[in-house]
């Protein structure tokens, strides 16, 4: 019986397997933050996880009546304030990064079409001016500077 017919415990050690190591790797499926906008990501997530911490505390300090639950209800409450800051600080981390780096400037296919018909124009513009014979007896020519003598 072959590995490949697989049958008892050994059968996935085999030649195959051989070259195939313990770790394979996959692609990610969204790109990495960027680290901005991690590290104010993992700062949110350490406030809030302690905020909750501190409120389940002070709710359990306050069922049994300890003289705790009042300093750690107040320190809850500044917990709650600094966590919102704190989820706060990601969305607009994460804004102002879009804001500055997240923008590929490359141009869409109207805005490419617009520029190729700007072209052109300009291009037939100037070959127009340039087979174009000057007056002599035009709005200009009195002054005599664009005679063409």
């Amino acid at each position: 019986m072959s590995s490949d017919e697989g049958g008892g415990v050994g059968a996935g050690l085999g030649a195959d397997s051989a070259g195939r190591g313990l770790w394979v790797e996959e692609p990610a499926r969204r790109r990495r933050m960027p680290d901005s906008v991690r590290t104010s990501a993992v700062r949110a997530v350490l406030i809030v996880s302690v905020t909750l911490t501190q409120a389940t505390i002070t709710f359990f300090l306050t069922l049994t009546g300890s003289w705790l639950a009042l300093p750690m209800g107040l320190g809850a409450i500044a917990g709650t304030i600094v966590a919102t800051w704190g989820v706060l600080d990601v969305l607009i981390t994460r804004q102002t990064w879009n804001q500055r780096y997240g923008v590929l400037s490359e141009p869409s296919s109207t805005a490419r079409g617009r520029r190729r018909a700007a072209r052109r124009a300009s291009r037939a513009a100037r070959e127009a001016a340039a087979g174009r014979i000057p007056r002599e007896d035009g709005p200009l020519a009195a002054s005599g500077r664009y005679s063409t003598r």
